[in-house]
């Protein structure tokens, strides 16, 4: 049996590195692209850890904790209708060098951050950087349903999530090692230097594509996204089922419980670095699964699958070693999750608002979890255990897959070929 399923993984593997090699091969701007968002959204988690491990050292609560990490989402709601507008408007070359150059200021100014007067700029700072941060994000995301399409499309979601995942959880789980061997000075350094490396990479970067662009005003666009969302009642609700995968933006989480549980056990950088470190692990092999299996009928068992994980890791979160394993199960349909509903929006939206329902989606996406990780701090302060608020996230996909039938019922979905 434990041959079988060894070499169900490796021929699995194979085939998710030929199908993926392959579809990299023969587009080589979504290459390029894939590159650059590699290293860009490393860059954009890499020093969060440094962030958590300095708001630990000033001693602030609970509360605060939370309403940073909710810092991180809530920056791309406030920006997305604007990048929507403008992404259907200006270069994305130009765009990016911007964004670029943004983040690579912030980072630096974090370093200046040692005492506790000096929050309200770090605020300002982690606000701003992780704006430009999903500024970026949509403006490659915008891109992909321009050079691709069907099942090359979705496994080029694919790919951009694993990226996003993987850099999400592993850049934090590194930076927890850098933070607790050189400090976080350091590790804001040396994440100023990652965006340095991505500024040079978009300067050499062509596109070869005709950019579709709008001569409207903003505020016109914005607004015609708008009534089209509303007239194309699917779009809207695929949004809202996408939002939902962000119910495991678990920062909050994972930073408190290694405060709590793990400090006598492990360096709390440490702790929190291995725990994302353990997710990312679920989040990269889980495609090599699920990315052929998932279709529109299967999707409502891949929501209930995620409640159950996440039920899971509530009840093995004050073991540290149960935790790491609990935490691969949870990221194990996280990928495929995002990638496939993230697909099925851009299926079923006219080329012409692909900036701006992206833009709106990320808006919708971000928002809520930017709400999760207040209401993370909130419960914590009215008494609730990690586990409890653990099993209230996870009950979200319960809702989700019950919301998804009713979707099904009500409205013809187009399967991806």
């Amino acid at each position: 049996m434990k041959t079988l399923i060894t070499n169900r993984f490796y021929y699995a593997t194979l085939a998710f590195m030929k199908r993926y090699w392959n579809l990299l091969r023969t587009q080589p701007l979504l290459a390029k692209l894939s590159l650059i968002q590699l290293i860009a959204y490393f860059g954009a988690w890499f020093s969060n850890v440094a962030i958590y491990t300095l708001l630990i050292t000033l001693n602030v609560d609970a509360s605060i904790i939370a309403f940073v990490a909710a810092l991180h989402f809530f920056a791309g709601v406030l920006q997305a209708p604007l990048s929507g507008a403008l992404i259907d408007k200006i270069s994305p070359k130009k765009l990016m060098i911007v964004l670029t150059v943004i983040e690579i200021s912030c980072t630096l100014m974090l370093m200046s951050i040692d005492e506790v007067s000096k929050l309200p700029l770090l605020y300002v700072l982690v606000f701003a950087r992780m704006a430009a941060a999903s500024f970026q994000f949509t403006v490659e995301m915008s891109l992909l349903p321009r050079i691709l399409s069907g099942k090359a499309l979705q496994s080029a979601n694919e790919i951009h999530s694993i990226i996003w995942s993987l850099s999400y959880t592993l850049g934090m789980a590194l930076s927890g090692l850098l933070v607790y061997s050189v400090g976080v000075k350091y590790a804001f350094l040396l994440d100023a230097l990652l965006f340095v490396i991505v500024l040079l990479l978009q300067m050499n970067l062509h596109f070869t594509l005709e950019q579709i662009k709008s001569t409207s005003r903003f505020m016109t666009m914005m607004g015609d996204a708008l009534r089209y969302i509303r007239k194309e009642r699917i779009v809207w609700h695929l949004m809202l089922l996408h939002s939902v995968v962000s119910f495991t933006t678990f920062d909050a989480l994972v930073v408190l419980s290694a405060q709590k549980y793990y400090m006598n056990i492990i360096a709390i950088s440490l702790g929190i670095g291995l725990v994302h470190a353990a997710r990312a692990v679920g989040l990269a092999i889980g495609p090599l699964f699920l990315g052929e299996w998932v279709n529109i009928r299967r999707l409502e068992f891949l929501l209930l699958a995620e409640a159950l994980a996440i039920g899971v890791w509530a009840w093995a979160m004050s073991d540290f070693y149960a935790s790491l394993a609990a935490s691969v199960l949870v990221g194990f349909m996280t990928t495929t999750l995002w990638s496939y509903t993230y697909t099925l929006i851009q299926k079923h939206t006219h080329p012409e608002y692909y900036g701006r329902v992206v833009a709106y989606n990320d808006m919708i996406f971000l928002g809520v979890g930017g709400l999760v990780s207040l209401m993370i701090g909130f419960l914590v302060n009215m008494g609730w255990t990690l586990e409890s608020i653990t099993v209230l996230l996870g009950s979200a996909f319960l809702i989700a897959a019950v919301y998804y039938r009713w979707l099904r019922q009500h409205y013809e979905l187009q399967e991806i070929e």
